[in-house]
């Protein structure tokens, strides 16, 4: 999505902070706590042209992820976090503020707290931007972590005790709430400044390019047919496959229906094995060792021998059949050597994390067909690298040692 640039470099005066904190209390290291605070705060966020934004969440003991606190800093705005535990609030303004196309909004890392999001509101949040790939653009390495990243751009050491504390339980340490607040607070930093390099770069829109995938709905959901690709299994057998696809879609609905981790039901290693096994009656049940008796002899060791039972007798055709990767031709290993080497030289030149332009999947398609369709063959990454190794594969261009360094020549 297109962001207004103009915006971007138009940052709300510094003296509506000041007014919020003298008329609502929303000032530094504070937890939101009243309605009038929170539409204040969003009000104040609205105007700018973009905001900070990260959660503090836990997914242990369910199958979504429960947010615990959510915490939020515009360019002249004081960072404060609102708690979802808190009753009565009315998170409408977060609804309408992250649905407000006009504000960017910065994540580090956005998976997770996007998944948050279309979570509780089934839409995600627009336009976004996330600073760990544009840390990649800028040559920081493949998932540079947010502290490395805080530390190499502001200078600033991030406080990390905090990390690994159980944030459901009330009230929090005011070392929690600094710990919370301090991601949105540098994350301001390290927007500007990367994306400072990248305008300098003309690149700036190769990250909104990369959002595309993050701004995907179906990124966020797990459809229940397709559970079973997600489970390691030493076969690839079809009746094997289609007991494990009906076991793993059949867990994954129970999860969603209960709100608990899908090992809290059975784990990825005894699914396989009951498909592996594919038990008729009690009996077979309870030879699966990994498996509890109790289990087998219960509702649940019913429910799988009627899934089991359901999936052997049934039609065939539907059976999925495993895609089996052909061995790499030994006669294209040279060509795939090349093109690693000139990844890694374009990458190098241009200062971009080679993870993020080509894996190796895509360079072994890039080797042995003519034109394939991977993100290399299009956009920024085409310009970077996919024409000089189209070029490189014609004999149009070749690489040359020279004072102990690989370089590029015209053929």
């Amino acid at each position: 999505m297109k962001v207004d640039a103009e915006r971007l470099k138009t940052p709300l005066p510094p003296q509506f902070s000041t007014w919020l904190a003298e008329i609502f209390g929303i000032n530094k290291d504070m937890i939101i706590e009243t309605q009038d605070q929170l539409n204040a705060f969003c009000t104040a966020l609205a105007k700018g042209p973009y905001l900070t934004i990260d959660t503090e969440f836990l997914r242990d003991r369910t199958y979504f992820p429960r947010l615990c606190l959510l915490q939020m800093a515009g360019p002249n705005v004081d960072a404060a976090a609102v708690d979802p535990f808190i009753e009565g609030l009315d998170w409408e303004p977060v609804r309408a503020l992250m649905a407000n196309t006009d504000v960017l909004k910065v994540f580090h890392a956005a998976r997770q707290d996007l998944e948050i999001f279309y979570h509780l509101y089934k839409v995600l949040p627009s336009p976004i931007y996330d600073t760990q790939v544009a840390a990649m653009v800028c040559g920081f390495g493949d998932q540079v972590a947010y502290n490395a990243l805080v530390r190499e751009l502001t200078g600033n050491e991030l406080e990390k005790n905090a990390q690994f504390t159980d944030w459901s339980r009330r009230p929090l340490s005011p070392k929690q709430i600094r710990y919370a607040l301090d991601d949105v607070v540098y994350l301001r930093d390290v927007y500007e400044k990367l994306h400072a390099q990248l305008v300098s770069k003309g690149r700036e829109n190769w990250v909104f390019e990369e959002m595309e995938i993050l701004n995907t709905p179906r990124t966020y959901q797990n459809p229940p047919e397709e559970a079973w690709k997600r489970v390691k299994i030493r076969s690839d057998r079809p009746d094997v496959l289609a007991l494990l696809r009906a076991l793993a879609a059949w867990r994954e609905e129970d999860a969603v229906r209960r709100d608990v981790p899908r090992s809290r039901i059975l784990k990825d290693e005894t699914l396989a094995d009951i498909a592996l096994y594919k038990p008729r009656d009690e009996d077979s049940l309870l030879q699966i060792r990994s498996l509890p008796s109790d289990l087998a002899k219960g509702k649940m060791g019913q429910k799988i021998l009627e899934i089991s039972n359901r999936v052997l007798d049934g039609p065939r055709d539907g059976w999925p059949k495993a895609e089996r990767k052909d061995a790499f031709p030994k006669n294209a290993q040279g060509t795939l050597e090349m093109l690693k080497m000139l990844l890694r030289i374009n990458c190098a030149e241009e200062d971009v994390a080679a993870k993020l332009v080509a894996d190796a999947e895509d360079l072994e398609q890039l080797a042995v067909e003519a034109q394939p369709d991977i993100p290399a063959m299009h956009g920024w990454r085409f310009e970077m690298f996919g024409r000089d190794a189209l070029d490189l594969k014609a004999g149009k261009i070749a690489l040359r040692l020279e004072r102990g360094r690989v370089k590029k020549v015209a053929v």
